[in-house]
């Protein structure tokens, strides 16, 4: 798979529990970047681990409880879905600062959009074969 970029959509259940510019979030995410209604909605580059929808300027440790409400696309350099996911587990991947279990997507993200020890790894995208 060529993958280019993933387009996460976590329905997320407690937004005050980040922190934007250094301060705890509210309980709807009114300061959260990439936020669109319930969701979280980055678009992230997996070869620098940038968000391209980042609001510039603004700084984030995300600790989001998202349990089996993750959602994603990876897609190709035309923006064309290579795979989706609905909703599920978080993958590995979405959280970089520390094991979120399945259940958290956690990182630190700073003021242009970068994610602190971005490794993207395509086996975190692969369905259980039972």
């Amino acid at each position: 798979m060529n993958v280019k970029k993933i387009q996460v959509k976590a329905n997320i259940r407690w937004w005050e529990d980040t922190e934007i510019n250094g301060v705890e979030d509210t309980e709807n995410g009114a300061n959260a970047p990439c936020k669109q209604g319930s969701l979280w909605y980055p678009l992230i580059n997996v070869e620098t681990g940038t968000i391209e929808n980042w609001e510039t300027g603004k700084t984030a440790k995300v600790h989001y409880k998202v349990s089996d409400c993750c959602g994603w696309e990876l897609l190709d350099k035309d923006n064309n879905i290579i795979k989706s996911q609905d909703d599920g587990y978080v993958p590995r991947t979405l959280c970089p600062a520390e094991n979120g279990y399945g259940d958290y997507i956690i990182m630190n993200i700073d003021h242009s959009g970068q994610i602190e020890n971005w490794k993207f790894n395509i086996d975190d995208f692969q369905e259980d074969e039972a």
